[in-house]
């Protein structure tokens, strides 16, 4: 089975020195953004900025993303929010290996990108707030048990997926990955016990062995900063995780 790039165009060349500009913390969906170009060997700027200490609420960065979320990339003139968005724009202009070889599986890797969004970020935001994220005091504990049971099946339908594979599209990392498993990372420090899914396990744990994850980490997983932890009594679910 083939993976993401099997032939085809070769990789474009990054241009010498940071051209991108990346906007976000590793902790937030900007760290998928930030893997990305490790994996490509892509320069950037990382300025780092945090959803919690009003750095998204500045007219400047409003100018770029009125959103006041992260992440943004800047590449020349083109400016980019969006996550996932993000990352196939890195992948399909700078490749990297992240690129997939041919329509048929840039559209598996879309689908499964817009799969994790719908099925697992959906359900990880409640979880993740109500057992890591929130302050103790404002966590709802049957929230967080509702939205772990309810990751069964979209776990049982990747754990499937994975069969005979390495990596979503084969044997070979691609974008569809670095995607859907970025906020994953979280669920066994979430409670989330993934025995029951041993393949998804298994390429997790091969995901998290990639140098170039470990380097947008900086270290070999990811470590909840109280900075992270979400004001007392915020009401906005999506404000800036």
């Amino acid at each position: 089975m083939k993976g993401a790039r099997a032939g085809g165009s070769p990789p474009t060349a990054p241009e010498a020195g940071p051209r991108i500009t990346l906007y976000g913390i590793a902790t937030s969906r900007a760290g998928r953004c930030g893997w990305a170009p490790q994996e490509i060997g892509l320069p950037y700027e990382h300025v780092p900025i945090h959803f919690n200490d009003g750095s998204t609420r500045t007219p400047a960065y409003r100018a770029i993303n009125p959103n006041e979320r992260i992440p943004t990339l800047v590449d020349g003139e083109l400016v980019l929010f969006e996550s996932m968005a993000i990352n196939h724009y890195l992948a399909d202009r700078y490749d990297g290996g992240l690129r997939p070889d041919g329509d048929a599986a840039n559209a598996r890797a879309l689908m499964w990108s817009f799969w994790g969004n719908n099925e697992i970020e959906n359900l990880l935001r409640p979880l993740l707030r109500n057992r890591l994220f929130l302050p103790e005091p404002d966590r709802d504990a049957a929230q967080g048990a509702l939205a772990a049971s309810q990751l069964d099946k979209p776990l049982r339908v990747l754990d499937d997926a994975l069969a005979g594979r390495d990596y979503l599209l084969g044997d070979a990392l691609s974008v569809a990955d670095l995607n859907v498993s970025h906020g994953m990372f979280w669920l066994p420090l979430a409670g989330v016990d993934l025995a029951p899914f041993p393949r998804v396990a298994g390429w997790l744990a091969r995901l998290a062995a990639r140098p170039a994850l470990q380097k947008t980490w900086g270290g070999a997983g990811p470590v909840l900063d109280p900075r992270d932890l979400r004001p007392r009594g915020e009401v906005d679910p999506r404000r800036g995780f």
